[in-house]
């Protein structure tokens, strides 16, 4: 292990020797990664320093702000058993097939690398530079073996061991017991009838520890190292009479994955208003109702109040792999699909009992496009090899978040008098995108093409050099946060939308599509109701129209999806005065290719002759599209009906000549 190289700075010097500093820094981890493995990079970039800049006034939390119940840390392991590397489990479940082995699959995703994640450690060093100890929930969900091992309690990872970079590996998921006895009980290990959930739940009961209501990683541990999973057709405990292979239908449930995916800051408690103000620090969240809390994201929630616990049906098989009858009804359905294959390598042997026809595969396939090749350059081919990461295994990932991405979506495109019609329909079971808006967007680029196939107008473009998107005139599917003048003036941080989720406590925009089986009062409910935006009860699809401009007689639309915008990166670079790791996290960004687009659509109309004036598409030219043409004034988009690049007194003559 490395030791830390920062350069020490005072507060005074000019950012611009810090940012040449920083990208020494930064090119020096890299260098040295592929010496030191994940470990040395992680000491790189963690700093415990607590220097601020700007002006910036740390909130006063503590360790007791962010406590929440279920299993709590134990560094004496006298209660409960370490969690197990997952390099333990490649024995048996890994290097019998790159698509279909557990390991294999799990190793080359976010879930796996959560811990390494280049983009967390950068975002962990500003939230505990924004409140005090705040990284010691993000740690709770990304290493939950360093939580569980007590080593989170400062917010930063300074303490971890070399197997806490696991992230959230074989051992922990296959120890989580389901935190509410009943119909989804663990039903004890072949030729026992105990009820192993019982003895756990009910020592938690007595200490007031059962967690009510989903997320924030309040998971409870089996406190002993026994292997649970969905089959109930074990033959034999192939780890002896000390380790108990238990069938444990939570497994199979959304309820298993909403442990972790709804996430919401204790920092906050919602008024009669409908405002989240910060409580009175020192204490645990007065309710640990995590529907008190603000909601930093809800895509457990979205799922749960949408038409997918009912099922809903896929005749094009798009999502539940080799699932026979299309139908999806849980997060494993799209995130795990069903293959042909044994859960281990027993099933090269030739039993037929090994080789099941779903077997899910652990591959967790999300929108996540480039963080995993990311840690991977950033690790070095040798270190990353040695933990399984290897090229291969990361390409076979990738493919899979395309597809997953472009199952995602649908859309069509339509005529409507002089207006080109784009409608999005939402087949996700959460909103799309979901999740915490840390650069996640979607955008419809549109190209007019003239008679020749020449492009004469372009809505929505992107510099793929700059990483720029020109978003003013075209529809962009995105969520705003931030923070409102109360906690402006408890830390100096301006009020308004920001990417400081630690304080985050306002909703300013969300215009995400809600999926199938979407209510106003379900979604506003749950904190992820649309602002700024509306759609209807049942809507889970959006229109947009596009003027058609003279001479277009063609459009192909394009609907594009990025993980991680410039603004994003650039904040973590530029707001982070602790460590480097925001540098390093923006270089990875640059040498993974800036977080390239990738199109989730694409479809081509061809146009009839419309009145390229009438800009709102409502059929007539009036003081409606005059108005339209005077915003953008000087600019290009909407109202250059002349398709010149320019919106000007050319394009108010043309408008006025077609005045109806």
């Amino acid at each position: 292990m490395h030791k830390r190289v920062h350069p020490k700075r005072p507060s005074s010097e000019p950012a611009r020797t810090r940012s040449v500093r920083r990208g020494v820094a930064a090119r020096r981890a890299l260098a040295l990664a592929g010496i030191g493995g994940a470990i040395a990079i992680v000491a790189l970039i963690t700093n415990s320093s607590s220097a601020r800049g700007g002006g910036q006034t740390q909130l006063p939390s503590t360790i007791a702000d962010f406590f929440q119940p279920g299993t709590q840390p134990d560094p004496s392991e006298q209660t409960l058993i370490p969690i197990v590397p997952a390099m333990n489990c490649t024995f048996c479940h890994s290097e019998y097939g790159v698509e279909v082995a557990p390991y294999d699959t799990w190793v080359a995703s976010l879930m796996a690398q959560s811990a390494r994640d280049p983009i967390w450690h950068a975002a962990l060093a500003i939230a505990n530079q924004d409140a005090n100890v705040g990284g010691e929930t993000c740690i709770r969900c990304h290493a939950p073996g360093a939580w569980l091992g007590g080593r989170s309690s400062t917010g930063t990872t300074d303490n971890f061991v070399p197997d806490d970079f696991d992230g959230i590996n074989c051992h922990f998921c296959h120890r989580a017991v389901n935190p509410v006895l009943g119909e989804g009980s663990a039903i004890g290990y072949p030729g026992d009838p105990a009820e192993p959930d019982v003895p756990i739940i009910s020592a938690l009961q007595k200490q007031g520890l059962i967690p009510e209501g989903a997320g924030n990683a309040r998971y409870i541990i089996d406190p002993d190292d026994n292997r649970r999973g969905p089959f109930d057709d074990v033959p034999l405990n192939l780890h002896g009479s000390e380790t108990k292979l238990i069938t444990s239908p939570y497994h199979r449930t959304s309820e298993f994955c909403g442990t972790c995916h709804d996430v919401s800051n204790p920092l906050y408690s919602k008024n009669k208003k409908g405002e989240y103000v910060l409580n009175a620090l020192g204490s645990p969240h007065p309710t640990q109702d995590p529907m008190d809390m603000y909601p930093e994201q809800r895509t457990y929630s979205e799922w749960l109040h949408s038409a997918f616990p009912n099922g809903v049906a896929y005749p094009d098989g798009r999502f539940g792999g080799n699932d026979p009858d299309g139908i999806v009804s849980s997060c494993q359905d799209c995130h795990m699909p069903k293959v042909i294959a044994g859960g281990c390598r027993f099933a090269e042997f030739g039993d037929p009992w090994f080789e099941r026809p779903d077997m899910p595969q652990h591959s967790f396939a999300g929108a996540n496009t480039w963080v995993v090749q990311a840690i991977r350059n950033i690790m070095g081919a040798e270190e990353a090899d040695g933990i399984g990461l290897t090229q291969e295994r990361i390409d076979e990932a990738s493919a899979r978040t395309v597809l997953m991405l472009q199952a995602a979506s649908d859309m069509t495109l339509s005529q409507k008098g002089s207006a080109l019609r784009v409608r999005v329909t939402n087949e996700s079971g959460h909103k799309l995108p979901s999740g915490y808006p840390e650069g996640r967007r979607m955008w419809l680029n549109v190209k007019f093409k003239d008679a020749k196939g020449a492009v004469i107008a372009e809505r929505g473009a992107y510099d793929s050099k700059t990483a720029t998107l020109q978003a003013k005139d075209t529809k962009v599917y995105q969520a705003k946060h931030g923070i409102t003048p109360a906690i402006s003036k408890l830390t100096g941080i301006p009020a308004g939308p920001g990417f400081h989720l630690a304080l985050a406590n306002k909703v300013f925009f969300d215009n995400r599509i809600p999926p199938r089986g979407f209510t106003n009062a379900a979604f506003n409910a749950i904190g992820s109701g649309a602002v700024g935006y509306s759609y209807a009860d049942g809507q889970h699809w959006d229109d947009t129209n596009f003027p058609i401009p003279s001479g277009a007689v063609a459009a192909t639309v394009t609907l594009y999806y990025q993980t991680t915008t410039r603004e994003y990166i650039e904040f973590l670079r530029d707001a982070n005065v602790t460590n480097d790791a925001g540098q390093i996290a923006y270089d990875a960004w640059v040498e993974a290719g800036k977080s390239a687009p990738v199109a989730m659509d694409t479809a081509t109309l061809t146009l009839s002759t419309g009145n390229p004036a009438d800009l709102n598409g409502d059929g007539a030219v009036n003081a409606a599209d005059l108005s339209i043409l005077l915003s953008n004034w000087g600019a290009g988009g909407l109202g250059d009906i002349n398709a010149d690049g320019i919106v000007n007194a050319a394009d108010l003559s043309i408008l006025l000549s077609s005045w109806s």
